[in-house]
């Protein structure tokens, strides 16, 4: 399993994701798991990464939560969390996503 991280310089969201992926490795039994991250410091590198705003969570290269399609614009992303729109899923959503990748 390998997990990256795609940010940009802008968004404030991107150490929070990182924390909460990170707790979620934990309770779905992955400690061990590498997390990688990456800056998109351009379009070009947005258009060739598998980025759908920042940040977004990848495993294996896949997007931990699809959208209707990638974004070339260096942007935060938003998510929906049962508490609303949010810049990073909870730790319990990344959990969910990484249980159903498993299975």
């Amino acid at each position: 399993m390998r997990f990256e991280v795609l940010h940009i310089d802008a968004c404030p969201n991107s150490a929070e994701a990182i924390e909460r992926l990170r707790e979620a490795l934990v309770a779905t039994g992955h400690p061990d798991a590498v997390v990688e991250t990456r800056l998109l410091r351009t379009s070009e590198d947005a258009a060739d990464a598998p980025f759908a705003g920042s940040p977004t969570i990848t495993l294996d290269g896949t997007d931990l939560f699809p959208t209707t399609g990638q974004t070339n614009d260096l942007a935060c992303r938003v998510y929906a969390t049962p508490a609303g729109l949010a810049g990073v899923p909870t730790t319990a959503q990344i959990i969910d996503a990484i249980t159903s990748r498993a299975h």
